[in-house]
Parts: structure tokens; sequence; C-alpha cells
């Protein structure tokens, strides 16, 4: 099993500002103000599957045609601007529909840092998520989130609405959630932590397949699925190197893979 000192290397080594510019988070450090930043944050979240290079080239394109100016563009938005924008499994119809979401979210709700701050703070009556600890309140939060849009799908949508958004009742990783909750917890010369309700010791690992490849291969975890009992598994594994900060390794992870090429 890899030891403390070497994930720790690993993460002083890419847990650095030259690591932003070819990953998603790029999008979130574009912007100052708050709200401008988590739906950034949040747009380029979503759309962080596939081919790295090639969702980010997506994502420019989102941002040029909302004018870098993702509240204005929310608070003023018209599916019209939208009708035609694709990427892989969501077709238009599923991204306007998140975007018609998001609006009624600024203009009645108060945001996403609102909704959020909801969901870590109010106790659910579903079940959890398989592999969820009942005092979970990242889970709880998540499925909060996702039902706050699930309930709010008011025109035809297709399954790329609900690849954007997947639910964790269907126990999946939420690999892009809690990769954004990264981004708006932690605090560091990469992640904004600019949300300060969830502590840093509750956040769960953003895991995919290389993520959960390299985790084997470190020794980190044995579940074989990628779901979320291996995102438990795997987080409370890393605990064991840091209780109150175990997502930083995410860096080290993505550093051994980065190693290994």
């Amino acid at each position: 099993m890899i030891t403390r000192v070497e994930l720790e290397e690993l993460t002083k080594k890419y847990e650095i500002e030259e690591f932003i510019k070819d990953d998603p988070i790029q999008f979130p450090h574009r912007f100052k103000k708050l709200e401008d930043i988590e739906i950034a944050g949040f747009l380029a979240s979503l759309f962080a599957y596939g081919n790295r290079k090639v969702f980010i080239k997506k994502l420019d394109e989102l941002f040029s045609i909302m004018k870098n100016q993702p509240l204005n563009f929310i608070l003023n938005f018209d599916p019209k601007d939208l009708t035609g924008f694709n990427y892989r499994f969501a077709k238009d119809i599923d991204i306007i529909e998140v975007f018609l979401i998001l609006k009624r979210l600024y203009t009645t709700d108060g945001g996403l840092k609102s909704l959020f701050e909801y969901g870590y703070s109010t106790p659910h009556p579903n079940p959890l998520p398989q592999g969820a600890r009942e005092n979970n309140s990242i889970a709880i939060m998540l499925q909060i989130v996702v039902d706050y849009f699930y309930a709010r799908v008011q025109n035809e949508v297709k399954a790329g609405f609900y690849h954007l958004i997947p639910c964790p009742k269907n126990k999946g990783a939420m690999k892009r959630m809690n990769m954004f909750l990264r981004w708006m917890v932690r605090k560091g010369s990469v992640d904004l932590g600019l949300w300060d309700f969830i502590p840093t010791s509750e956040l769960l690992i953003p895991l995919d397949v290389h993520v959960a490849r390299l985790s084997r291969e470190m020794g980190l975890l044995k579940r074989s699925s990628n779901d979320f009992k291996a995102v438990v598994e795997l987080t409370e594994n890393l605990k064991k190197f840091d209780r109150n900060d175990p997502i930083k390794f995410d860096f080290a992870i993505f550093g051994l893979g980065i190693n290994k090429k």
C-alpha cells in the first residue's frame, strides 16, 4: 500500500496553480463574483465527462455563448440561446432544461449555495445511496439537490438530462457532483474554498474509472465496482492519512496517473 509520505509528496507536486489551465476548474477561476463562480463551476462539472480536451473545448463554446457572464445569462435565459447546442448524450432540450431550472433557482430560490446549504442541513426521509452511512450529510445533500432539479422539469427531456444530473439513488459514484463540491469547499492553490458550511472532512472523493484503477493499484480500494460504496470505501481509507482533509489526495491520485504515462 502507498504510504502517507508518498501521497503527501504527490499532492504537493500536483496541487499547484499550473494544474488549473488544463482542468475544468479553469472555468470558475475566470470569475470574481460568487454567483458567477458557482454557476461556472456547476456547469463545468456537469460537462466534465469524456475526453478532457473535447469537453473543455465544448465548455469554451458554452461560455462564449454566455458572453462570459454566467449569472446574467442565467437570469435572462431564453431557450433559443442554446438551441442546437449539444454535447454527447446531452441534446439541446436537455441542456436548455438545466438552464431553465437554474433560472428559477436564481430568481426565486436563492441560488446554488442556498440549495446545497439547505440540502446539507435538512434531514432527508428517503433511503440514502447504497453504501452511505446514516450520518453522511453529503449523500443526503446530493439527493436533495438532484430532487430539486428533477421536480422542476417542465418540458420534454431525454436521457441526456439525467446523465448531466445523475440520481444518487441509482448508486453511482456521483463523480462530477463530488468534484464540484471539492472545488467549492476546499481552499488551496487550485480549489476555490468559497462555501464554508461543509467541513472538508466530510467531502467525498470524485471517483471515475481512472481514479478507481489507480486507487486499487495503490492498495486504497478493494471494491471492484466503481459505485457509491467504492466512493465511501476510498474516502474512508484516505481519512487514515488525513482525517480533516482526505480529498486533497485526489491530486496525488491524479499525479500518480500522470507519472505512469
